[in-house]
Formats: C-alpha cells, structure tokens, sequence
C-alpha cells in the first residue's frame, strides 16, 4: 500500500453505521462507567485523558513539559515548568478534568462527519505524542497497550468493527467525562483532594474552588448533550 492510498485510507469518509451499533456502543460505554468494579479499570483511559490534557495545554501555552505519571490506583501527574501564576498555568490546570470531554465532543464532530479512521488515526497520533513525556512503566504500559488496540483495529479492523471501536471510544469519553468531575466534588465535601486542579486554580485565580469544579461540570454536561446529539444525528 503506497502512501497516497494510506492517505485516502485515513482521510476519506466512511458511510454513517447502522443505528443500532451507535446505540450499542452507548449502552456499552455506559456499563464501562457506572458499575464500581469496571469503573476501577476503565478510569485509567480517563486519566490518560486527563493528564494528556495537562501535557498538551501545558506545551499550547510554552510551558516546558518535564513528564508525565500514570499510576495504578488511576491517578496521575503531569509536571511542567514556567511562570507559577498567569494565563498558562490557569490553563494548563483547568485542561485536565475538561480534557476527556472535550475529546469526546471533536471525536463526535469527526464521526458526524463520517472520519472514522481519521479519528482512530487522531488518537494514535497523540497517544504516541504522549508516550514520549511518559516517566514511568506503569504509564508506558498503559499508553501502549490502548494505542495498540486502536493501531490494531483501524489497520485490521473492517467497516464496522473500526465504527464500533471508534464511537464506543467518543462515547465512553463523553460519558465517562461527567463521573471524575462529581467524584472530585464528593472527595472535597469530605475534606479530600486539598491540592485537587479545582483549589489550585482557586488559589491561582481567587475564584471558588467550587464554582471551578461547577464550570468542569458544565463543560461535561454540555459535551455530552452535543457529542450525544452528533452521534445520535438528532436534528
């Protein structure tokens, strides 16, 4: 396969799915996020997500991005250097509980589209982009292994095993956005996540902690609606 057919391969748009896969793949992704045993699993995707948005936003606003964390209990860390205060770290903290919803809504703007192995195409790229800041193994493996399976299925993969994977992947992260945000609220209600992205950007802006985690949810919510909207075609 010559380069200009791999470019066609990726590029060009694909037939819209059945409506009954867009629909199983939002039940799937659904049992991917609520029940608690799956969630403790599925949560590393988010935190991927969510420090690959620190990561990203950190080198958008020229901050020097040292690594980034990924741990087993699904937590993360992302350390990048520059000015303590200013728009970019404001920035760079308020990318990482927004980041997987906002993937979620442009993964849903391709799919409406019809970009399917764009869009797989899209995540392996930045997945790769990621690999490179990674610091530890459990990262390393974490980042591997989803960037090999969406590698494996848009390369094997046919019509609609690529569709399933890739709106099962856009819907999970729309979903799956909402619960780390109402978590964050319950930890900080019961006096947890002290130095959590919402009290640092408290600190850093003077606005309540709890108005940033409200904006979080806002931003959550509204990708939902809209990425649900794009994948559904509801007009």
């Amino acid at each position: 396969m010559d380069i200009a057919q791999v470019w066609h391969r990726v590029a060009d748009a694909q037939p819209d799915p059945p409506r009954w896969l867009v629909l199983a793949a939002a039940g799937l992704a659904l049992l991917a996020v609520l029940p608690r045993p799956v969630w403790r699993l599925s949560r590393n995707v988010v935190t991927i997500a969510h420090e690959g948005g620190h990561g990203l936003v950190a080198l958008l606003t020229r901050r020097r991005l040292s690594g980034i964390r990924l741990h087993s209990d699904t937590s993360g860390l992302t350390v990048s250097s520059g000015p303590p205060t200013g728009p970019g770290m404001v920035l760079t903290a308020a990318a990482g509980y927004t980041a997987p919803s906002l993937l979620g809504l442009g993964g849903a703007a391709l799919l409406a589209s019809g970009r399917i192995t764009a869009l797989l195409w899209i995540a392996i790229a930045l997945l790769a982009g990621m690999l490179i800041m990674i610091r530890n193994a459990f990262g390393v493996l974490s980042v591997l292994v989803t960037g090999g399976a969406f590698l494996a299925i848009s390369w094997y993969g046919g019509t609609e095993l690529q569709a399933a994977f890739a709106y099962l992947g856009v819907w999970f992260l729309l979903l799956a956005g909402v619960r780390p945000v109402v978590e964050l609220q319950r930890k900080r209600r019961h006096g947890g996540a002290p130095d959590s992205d919402a009290d640092q950007l408290a600190r850093l802006t003077g606005v309540s902690a709890v108005l940033w985690v409200a904006l979080f949810l806002t931003i959550a919510l509204a990708s939902l609606l809209a990425g649900g909207n794009w994948l559904l075609h509801w007009r």
